[in-house]
């Protein structure tokens, strides 16, 4: 019998409020409020996160196109805000600016995803909201940065990804600069951006102090480009753009007689291996391709004759092979028998998507947080809230403001 692990909440009693939108921003707090953390985000009244507007969206009978009640939730809203408490409140109002600055002085963290200077004009920027709490940890992330030449362009994903250089290196090299195929930018940024918030909670344990992170999605991107051997690739007159192939090995897909399968050669070791497991003696005895660099000169060559020797197998077939050989390997598999496959649903990497609209389980399907901890398991999401879920719960049970007060504000657009 499995051992059942106890519950646990690394980051509970840390509040985080979020002026977030899209992606990136709430991407950030999902994170955080998945390792236990109170994630409140606030949104404009009666209008919400703009991606509460984008199809298709969830109903008690599935799926619809248009959004035919307050119930109806958009998907992509419901994959991103897992875990959130949603409050509405009006930060153009004087009001609505001052209950503001009072959750302020309650939180530890401050994320925000909006233009440069919108802060700024909405009289949030960092160095005011640091005189009501010098603890916050004020985190913005942006496309370009706060600073520079670029930093007040508008950006979503797309334009980051060809800006950062990425699409100049993928996709092959006959073939157009290419998109990578989903939000690269718009994930990766808020990981950078949740271990930052952390580091900067463990300063502050050291120091009594916050302080402002400026977190560019183009900076992460570039980062991460340039782990990668570029410059070299450019000095020798190399293609950037290798397709489903790679610099070393050969490495990349390659093609049996029922579908597709990836491969690593990353090692003379393991090339002889690779020669052993397809019964092809010759492959170690070539001087092309007799030592990694011999055959990254020679990568075309040693392509092919790997390929006319996977092309008398099933996938199945080669992939035995390979693993008897403990040579790296594996199915390239589509999205619906990944759906399919009880090891993303054991592990909880993939969870049915939830609401608080909802009694059962929304349609559709939510990741879950891709790390097991052995302490215990972390807390279970509720889903996606409703917009201004949480008015009460936050604005009466955090900053003291009667039910009365409450519905006053309501009718009079502040909340």
């Amino acid at each position: 019998m499995a051992e059942v692990k106890k519950s646990m909440s690394p980051l509970s009693g840390l509040r985080v409020l979020g002026v977030t939108v899209y992606l990136a921003g709430p991407f950030a707090m999902m994170n955080l409020a998945r390792l236990g953390a109170e994630c409140i985000k606030v949104e404009m009244p009666g209008v919400g996160d703009p991606s509460r507007g984008n199809g298709p969206f969830a109903s008690p009978d599935g799926y619809v196109e248009t959004q035919e009640s307050e119930k109806h939730l958009s998907t992509r809203f419901l994959k991103r805000a897992q875990g959130l408490k949603s409050v509405t409140l009006n930060l153009k109002d004087p009001k609505g600016l001052e209950m503001f600055m009072e959750l302020v002085k309650k939180s530890d963290v401050l994320v925000e995803n909006l233009s440069p200077g919108a802060m700024k004009r909405l009289g949030l920027s960092y160095e005011k909201v640091a005189k009501v709490n010098p603890g916050i940890i004020y985190t913005s992330i942006s496309g370009y940065g706060q600073s520079g030449p670029y930093s007040h362009q508008k950006a979503h994903d797309p334009q980051i990804q060809g800006m950062s250089g990425l699409m100049d290196i993928n996709g092959s090299e006959s073939e157009p600069p290419t998109r990578v195929g989903f939000y690269i930018g718009d994930l990766v940024t808020p990981l950078f951006a949740c271990y930052s918030v952390l580091a900067a909670l463990r300063e502050k344990d050291k120091t009594g102090y916050g302080q402002y992170l400026d977190v560019s999605m183009m900076d992460s991107l570039t980062s991460l480009m340039f782990m990668e051997n570029l410059e070299e690739a450019i000095m020798y007159g190399e293609p950037l753009r290798q397709g489903n192939n790679s610099r070393g090995g050969p490495m990349g897909l390659y093609h049996t007689k029922d579908g597709d399968i990836t491969l690593t050669v990353a090692s003379d070791d393991q090339w002889s291996r690779l020669a052993k497991a397809l019964d092809a003696p010759e492959l170690t005895v070539n001087p092309k391709f007799a030592t990694f660099i011999e055959r990254n000169w020679n990568v075309v060559e040693a392509r092919e004759e790997v390929q006319g020797l996977l092309d008398r197998y099933t996938r199945n077939e080669a992939i035995a092979l390979l693993e008897e050989n403990k040579v790296p390997c594996g199915l390239v598999r589509t999205v619906p028998e990944i759906i399919e496959d009880s090891h993303f649903w054991d592990r909880g990497t993939l969870q049915p998507m939830k609401s608080s609209a909802f009694a059962d389980a929304v349609p559709g399907i939510a990741s879950g947080f891709p790390v097991d901890f052995s302490g215990g398991e972390l807390p279970q999401s509720k889903g996606a809230p409703m917009l201004g879920e949480h008015n009460h719960e936050i604005y009466h049970e955090v900053l003291g403001i009667s039910s009365e007060d409450l519905e006053g504000y309501e009718r009079n657009g502040i909340i």
